[in-house]
């Protein structure tokens, strides 16, 4: 099987989802997994699928036929990669500030971590005023790496740019 990784984009409407779904099942392809999100009025996501190398060209012409109701780009997926190490779960929350994505994810980078998932969001602190950041981070640390020194950086981190991580057990 072919693996590949299709990002789109395009204003919000109902059914967009069930179409790029029709084009896939109709191409013999597999619906692997996926993260969809309405964002500001634009509906965006990211989504792996699977098909026989014979179909995977006709798939793509066919998703280029979107064209007009949603920005599709086919990425060639590199499959899964079995990589040693270790999977660290955590999450950040306090007052929203510019910043804090990019000074969490330079943490991690620094110690060699691969993010594999990451979602955030903003709300409205209700009850203090202004906005509240929130993220949810999965992330592969390799094995010759000490976790412990990771997961203190992330504290020190914390402390510095005022937001609470709590690790995942």
């Amino acid at each position: 099987m072919t693996t590949l990784v299709l990002t789109v984009v395009g204003d919000d409407r109902a059914g967009l989802v069930s179409t790029v779904a029709d084009i896939v099942d109709a191409h013999g392809g597999n619906w692997e997994n996926s993260e969809l999100a309405e964002l500001a009025g634009a509906f965006a996501g990211i989504i792996e699928v699977s098909v026989t190398p014979a179909r995977a060209d006709d798939l793509r012409a066919a998703l280029d036929g979107l064209a007009g109701t949603l920005t599709v780009t086919v990425h060639a997926g590199a499959g899964s990669a079995d990589a040693a190490g270790r999977t660290v779960t955590f999450d950040v929350v306090g007052n929203d500030r510019p910043g804090i994505v990019r000074e969490v994810s330079a943490a991690l980078g620094a110690h060699g971590a691969s993010i594999e998932r990451m979602s955030t969001q903003t709300t409205d602190a209700a009850m203090a005023g202004g906005r509240l950041f929130e993220a949810s981070i999965t992330a592969t640390v390799a094995a010759d790496v000490a976790v412990d020194d990771l997961v203190a950086r992330l504290e020190r981190l914390a402390t510095e740019i005022q937001v609470d991580v709590t690790l995942a057990d």
